[in-house]
């Protein structure tokens, strides 16, 4: 009796390590299935939208400016792309604008007739004011009253892009724009907004 309950015991030990090895199987095969290849897959896209919802980034972007020589080349780089006209808005203009390094938004000016308010979203930005210059970084802002003649711009100085969005007022029958370092002014003619000199002879 005492030779069988030891080969019982025998059985018993080697069933159980028998055993180990297959729970560690399972436990490879678990850590296998767990792998997350198909959000990696996914990652990075972006949901397909119908109006009134819209994707900014597949709108195509106005490249540059519609100043004359030799003032559309500080501003040649930048990139907007004008959110406020894919949903029909008729009161105010939002644009998203981008500038790449060395560029900047405009040349310095203040509007007539429409507020103005920028808002960045991503990048630093130098403001430029007649106060003197600011560094904007993401999540702040800055407004221009209609009618208040403080000379604005924005300015990249980095090395990466920065982007921003900007707001304004749509003024019936067109805006008008002066120039502060420049010789330029922005005029209603015969209902077109236009650049001319400050003594008023067109470019």
């Amino acid at each position: 009796m005492a030779k069988s309950k030891s080969k019982s015991k025998a059985k018993a030990k080697g069933s159980s390590k028998r055993k180990a090895p297959a729970k560690s199987i399972t436990k490879a095969k678990t850590t296998r299935r767990a792998a997350p290849t198909a959000k990696a897959r996914t990652a990075g896209k972006r949901p397909a939208l119908k109006l009134p919802a819209f994707d900014p980034a597949a709108l195509p972007a106005q490249v540059g400016s519609g100043y004359p020589k030799p003032f559309c080349d500080p501003v040649a780089g930048r990139a907007k792309r004008r959110l406020g006209d894919v949903v029909g808005l008729t009161q105010f203009g939002v644009n998203l604008v981008t500038l790449p390094p060395g560029c900047q938004s405009s040349m310095r000016h203040w509007h007539k007739n429409e507020d103005e308010l920028v808002f960045v979203v991503s990048g630093e930005l130098v403001l430029a004011t007649d106060e003197g210059e600011q560094v904007l970084t993401p999540g702040m802002a800055a407004g221009f009253p209609a009618g208040k003649p403080n000379g604005h711009h924005l300015i990249n100085r980095t090395r990466r892009n920065a982007t921003y969005l900007e707001v304004g007022t749509r003024w019936p029958g067109g805006d008008e724009a002066d120039y502060s370092d420049v010789d330029m002014l922005m005029r209603v003619i015969d209902g077109d907004e236009r650049f001319v000199r400050k003594d008023g002879t067109p470019y």
